[in-house]
């Protein structure tokens, strides 16, 4: 089958964890056989990440504005894409070159998929603008698309307030790829990281510095139990999305400049590394479909603390995480309470880990992509037969 994936960002750095959905999907997808195409715009690391991987054909377009990622691409270019595939899926929400996708793919008759993976809430800037692409695009998307794929339950239910039909959406959620996460020497390193806090236990956050993910829920959290915990460092791992100065001014001013860290951004061996070393991961978002990173934790056997707006009510359903509230107090509670109890995290980290291995495999979740497509080519023959009758 000949598959095009859209999303315009392919960078680790930028475009998080729709970005590592679309790349992890099409590379499962090309390694099953199947011709991946990953349609995308030429920002960052976009080339270096899928050299190398066999069957995978990236097009970078250039981009004209990066505060709207505008890509430099013609109609006729558009078309001559998405004419030679399949199917097309587009990931996320609010972008240009998704609604240039979806107007050729109604031009052409492609058949369509549509994975906003968390995006369909408008959140933080350009409001006004969101409404706007709402209006006038996700919802015509929501129309023409033969699937909406939901990453949760949560957003099933945002599909359907949008009036996606109950007959289109498909869940699938995010995946792993446990490979990744194994390193050699992985005890040396783990120590040689612990560095960072001179040995003291540490709590990790990973995840762009952004309102979304909350990183500022999590210091307030921090700050209200650091007397309780006075060995324990908290460390962020993750690029600047704007919030970088006023989180390091924050700890600054109650004394705890020292026992607060921020790395950068982290790529896969360094967030294996910080996993492995990590006492606990809290994840503090206001809104996500499903956090990635929950997974990533779980293929390193890393326990999780997470907010009730991260799509992971089953994880704690089944004991592999804590939930709480997206406040400060909440998170702060359940610090006490955790890192109170050594044996109970060393529990919620096995039992994540054998969830993770079990049930979110990239694998496993490329194989109900490849089903779905199928069903979606057949659909759309049958419909065009019908037509011409």
């Amino acid at each position: 089958m000949n598959i095009l994936h859209v999303n315009h960002l392919l960078d680790p750095v930028r475009g998080g964890g729709t970005a590592e959905r679309a790349f992890q999907l099409s590379k499962e997808l090309a390694q099953k056989g199947h011709q991946c195409t990953l349609l995308t715009m030429d920002i960052g690391e976009t080339h270096s990440r899928a050299a190398g991987v066999a069957g995978l054909h990236v097009i970078a377009l250039p981009c004209l504005n990066f505060r709207f990622f505008v890509p430099r691409v013609s109609r006729k270019r558009i078309d001559a894409i998405v004419s030679g595939v399949d199917v097309v899926q587009i990931f996320g929400n609010w972008t240009i070159l998704n609604l240039l996708v979806w107007l050729a793919c109604k031009r052409l008759g492609k058949p369509l998929v549509f994975c906003p993976a968390g995006a369909l809430p408008a959140f933080g800037r350009s409001q006004f603008l969101k409404s706007l692409y709402t209006r006038y695009v996700s919802r015509g998307i929501l129309r023409d698309a033969m699937r909406c794929v939901c990453i949760t339950d949560d957003e099933r239910k945002q599909f359907l307030s949008l009036g996606a039909a109950s007959s289109k959406l498909v869940t699938i959620p995010n995946g792993i790829d446990p490979a990744q996460y194994r390193l050699p020497d992985m005890v040396e390193k783990t120590e040689q990281f612990r560095t960072i806090s001179g040995g003291a236990p540490i709590l990790f956050y990973l995840g762009r510095l952004n309102p979304i993910k909350g990183p500022d829920l999590l210091l307030e959290a921090f700050i209200a139990s650091a007397s309780r915990w006075p060995d324990h460092h908290l460390v962020y791992g993750g690029p600047d999305g704007g919030m970088l100065a006023a989180l390091k001014e924050r700890a600054a001013s109650c004394g705890l400049n020292e026992r607060v860290h921020f790395i950068g951004f982290v790529d896969i061996a360094t967030k294996a590394v910080a996993l492995h070393a990590a006492q606990l991961l809290i994840i503090p978002s206001r809104s996500e479909a499903m956090s990635i990173v929950v997974l990533e934790a779980g293929a390193c056997g890393c326990p999780a603390l997470f907010t009730d707006t991260c799509g992971l009510e089953d994880f704690q359903r089944q004991d592999a995480g804590v939930m709480v509230s997206a406040d400060p107090r909440s998170i702060a509670a359940a610090l006490d309470e955790l890192l109170g109890d050594p044996i109970r995290l060393r529990e919620m980290g096995h039992r994540l880990k054998e969830l993770v291995m079990t049930d979110f495999l990239w694998q496993r979740q490329a194989s109900k992509h490849g089903a779905m497509y199928a069903d979606v080519v057949a659909g759309s023959t049958l419909m065009t037969v019908a037509a011409r009758a």
